[in-house]
């Protein structure tokens, strides 16, 4: 049994750990609200301006109406990863660095081997990570998320596309986690560049699709498809913010009531130790009595 010293000290400790991860369990809360909200607000619109420009490129007959749409033989990948700057969020980015292991090893691993696989990481724990495992991590994202905002990660994106325009990346690919709700993340992977179109099906023709174009349809393409790129990196970031806070306030819900648990036990040790103590001195008390009186 352990003395009563020690296992006070662990109730205290775990009290003041319960008080820790309950303060950040609400300081997540208020900040998934907001995040969320961004998320909610922008994927409407991004979804639906990603399905009309992939109809609208499909519809073209001309490849190279833009140079965010041409298929080209790979000979270099860019693959970035989407997570976070901070820990104590569970899985969350253990697992957006699993499916990036995963997706070089089943796809690119001959790029790896070659030096022509090239990585970008938003988030320092991404960063870290494929820094010390000697992967070509290009630049430092980190700092977006100290002011997460569409302007920030339009740099990001530029650098990217000015990539793609001077075939240093012939393929990009995204992987982040799509936020559904706090307790749910799904680990997404998309293709960034080339731009993907949309898929013919069959006896349906893409032109099918009823829209006004003013001006002409190659003109638009042309000039939305830079916003589009943009815009969907973005949506990428968000839903990855979100995740993050919704991943960790339920973690730090898990380790509250962990600790809720560990003090029960702990509190019933020391009554159980506290007991035995007293029933000692007693013993001890009338043991000394009983010899007195003989």
């Amino acid at each position: 049994m352990a003395n009563l010293k020690e296992v006070r000290i662990r109730i205290t400790s775990v009290s003041s750990t319960q008080q820790i991860t309950k303060a950040m369990k609400m300081v997540s809360a208020a900040k998934l609200k907001r995040a969320t909200n961004a998320i909610v607000q922008l994927r409407p619109y991004a979804n639906k301006l990603k399905e009309i420009l992939a109809n609208l490129s499909a519809s073209l007959e001309d490849d190279g109406v833009s140079v965010f749409t041409q298929e080209r033989e790979i000979k270099n990948v860019l693959v970035v990863v989407i997570t976070s700057n901070r820990g104590l969020a569970g899985a969350f980015n253990m697992n957006a660095i699993k499916t990036a292991n995963n997706l070089i090893a089943e796809k690119y691993s001959s790029f790896q081997k070659s030096g022509n696989l090239h990585l970008i990481a938003i988030g320092k724990k991404a960063q870290d990570y494929f820094e010390k495992r000697k992967y070509n991590v290009i630049g430092n994202n980190n700092e977006v998320f100290n002011a997460l905002n569409f302007e920030n990660v339009s740099v990001i994106t530029e650098a990217i596309m000015q990539g793609f325009v001077d075939s240093k990346y012939d393929k990009v690919e995204v992987i982040y986690n799509q936020f559904k709700n706090a307790a749910m993340q799904i680990l997404t992977t998309e293709q960034l560049l080339p731009v993907p179109k949309a898929e013919k099906k069959e006896n349906v023709s893409v032109n099918q699709v009823d829209y006004i174009l003013e001006p002409s349809k190659e003109e638009i393409v042309e000039e939305l498809i830079p916003k589009n790129i943009k815009l969907q990196l973005y949506k990428a970031v968000l839903d990855s913010h979100a995740s993050e806070h919704g991943a960790r306030m339920t973690a730090m819900d898990k380790a509250t009531d962990n600790a809720g648990d560990l003090l029960k036990k702990l509190k019933l040790a020391y009554n159980q130790a506290r007991q035995a103590a007293i029933t000692t001195e007693l013993s001890e008390i009338v043991s000394g009595a009983a010899a007195l009186s003989n």
